[in-house]
């Protein structure tokens, strides 16, 4: 994901001239493999690749639970980067001196510098990106591929027990659910939040909460949203879902009503979040940091709220009376984490 950084108020530097949002799609769609065969294509090898993530986007979030489910931890190193962005974007000032350990860059546009010298900021830097260690090249920011491939190429250095995220025999129920999921939630939510005309803004929120209300009746008798166990449908929804009272419900005006309100979603959301992997994952602090500090054009104060109380998340939600298991009929659960994984400093008074 890339976003605005301090825009004028009233103007979205992502809103089109008819006021609508427009998001733009991954630059670089190389793919990581486990047998290359052609253009594009990079050898799936351990400790070659670096995966770049914020904690506060949904979209590297997606990679970051896929990369935990899987256990590919070892296999590929992380870098997190700071929640807050300047005028180069993503920055690498969590790390010592600013700088990333392995990289050593001070900004995750120098991976894309190095693997195209003439791309410049305004063609947009996100998260996440796959970065070779050895050269700093980045090697892909396709978020929808990159989930599916640590899902399926990486297969040789996952653990034992790991989910199966993207069955063959669902592979077109999995589509079909997340093509709506992501042109009405995950991005319907910013169409929403970065709208510049009332019509534009109304047509986002109506589509979005058409969607959400379909999926709680979908969800009202079956514990997961493809078959009976986790896969990539589930998880691109939980990203989104996670940060909606956080963040999208005041910050991006969608505010129909809460998650906490649904019927279904909400013990859905919180069956999820308990899940390892999932919630282990969340860093609400990023979460609301980035979006309330960074957004300017919508907060202009970039006051960051307090609300709501995260333990809310672990209150017991019964989805496990559907049937079905997380981590499908052999599957087990991942490790657990040895304690949060990127921290923040207390805000500024």
């Amino acid at each position: 994901m890339s976003t605005p950084t301090d825009a004028p108020v009233g103007n979205s530097p992502y809103a089109d001239s008819s006021g609508s949002f427009r998001r733009q799609g991954p630059r670089f769609a190389d793919r990581i493999v486990a047998e290359p065969d052609g253009e594009g294509q990079w050898p799936a090898e351990p400790g070659r690749y670096r995966l770049v993530v914020s904690l506060a986007c949904p979209w590297a979030h997606r990679s970051l639970i896929v990369r935990r489910l899987m256990g590919l931890e070892d296999a590929i190193s992380l870098a997190i980067v700071d929640p807050l962005q300047d005028d180069r974007s993503w920055r690498f000032t969590l790390d010592e001196d600013g700088v990333d350990p392995v990289l050593r860059y001070r900004y995750l546009e120098e991976a894309y510098l190095a693997r195209d010298p003439d791309h410049g900021t305004e063609n947009g830097v996100s998260v996440p990106a796959l970065v070779e260690e050895s050269t700093g090249l980045l090697v892909t920011n396709d978020y929808p591929q990159i989930t599916i491939d640590l899902g399926i190429e990486w297969a040789k250095y996952q653990r034992l027990g790991a989910p199966t995220l993207y069955p063959e025999g669902l592979r077109e129920e999995i589509d079909a659910v997340n093509e709506g999921v992501f042109h009405d939630v995950n991005n319907g939510v910013y169409k929403a939040g970065f709208a510049t005309k009332q019509a534009r803004y109304e047509e986002a929120y109506t589509a979005l909460f058409a969607r959400l209300d379909e999926l709680d009746e979908r969800l009202e008798g079956r514990r997961y949203l493809v078959g009976d166990h986790i896969t990539e449908a589930d998880i691109r929804l939980f990203t989104t879902l996670v940060r909606f009272d956080a963040v999208y419900h005041g910050h991006f005006k969608c505010n129909r009503q809460k998650l906490a309100e649904f019927t279904n979603l909400w013990p859905y959301a919180r069956d999820l979040y308990q899940t390892p992997g999932f919630g282990d994952t969340v860093d609400f602090d990023h979460i609301k940091r980035h979006y309330h500090q960074v957004h300017t054009s919508i907060n202009p104060t970039q006051i960051v709220p307090l609300g709501p109380e995260p333990s809310v998340w672990l209150e017991p939600h019964h989805r496990e009376e559907l049937g079905g298991s997380p981590f499908g009929a052999d599957g087990t659960p991942p490790e657990p984490l040895d304690g949060p994984l990127r921290p923040l400093p207390p805000l500024d008074m």
